[in-house]
């Protein structure tokens, strides 16, 4: 007997009309009132970091430029450096927060890269434990969450606000 798998969240993403624009020029440009909303969980002038709407794991998190660009190298030396001591402090945040036993690191660069959002560079942090992978994602593409993006903001920005 063929078993269904709901993931009625997913909805949201197929049947809503996609902004205009850059969402990631957009959310960092909005109060920080709308933080929480946006899903942001920490800022700083160069750049800001951001849960993943539609995540791979709980606790995935998207380190972004402010500066809006395809391309690594247009980033200026100031931008580059706060972005590689912020991505090293989400990762250390990660860490301190959800225990992971690894964390997968990097970026989709160009459509033909795997970036969803092509325009704009943004590093993907993803926490990992053993066993993560099970059957569900390889049987029936679907993946379980373990902490509802609520709750993930809620932790994230403790995390960022202790240390």
């Amino acid at each position: 007997m063929e078993r269904p798998l709901w993931a009625p969240w997913r909805l949201e993403f197929i049947t809503a009309e996609k902004p205009a624009g850059c969402i990631l020029c957009d959310f960092p440009a909005a109060p920080p009132a709308e933080d929480r909303k946006n899903l942001i969980v920490q800022r700083t002038e160069h750049a800001f970091v951001i849960l993943n709407r539609f995540p791979y794991n709980s606790g995935h998190l998207m380190v972004v430029p402010r500066q809006h660009g395809a391309e690594l190298e247009a980033l200026p030396p100031a931008a580059w450096a706060e972005l590689q001591e912020l991505l090293r402090r989400t990762a250390a945040v990660l860490r301190a927060v959800y225990r992971p036993e690894g964390l997968n690191i990097g970026m989709n660069l160009g459509r033909a890269g795997g970036a969803g959002i092509v325009d704009h560079v943004h590093w993907h942090l993803v926490p990992r434990w053993v066993g993560d992978n099970n059957f569900m994602p390889v049987l029936a593409d679907i993946r379980v969450m373990v902490d509802h993006l609520d709750g993930t903001w809620e932790k994230i920005r403790a995390g960022f606000a202790a240390g």
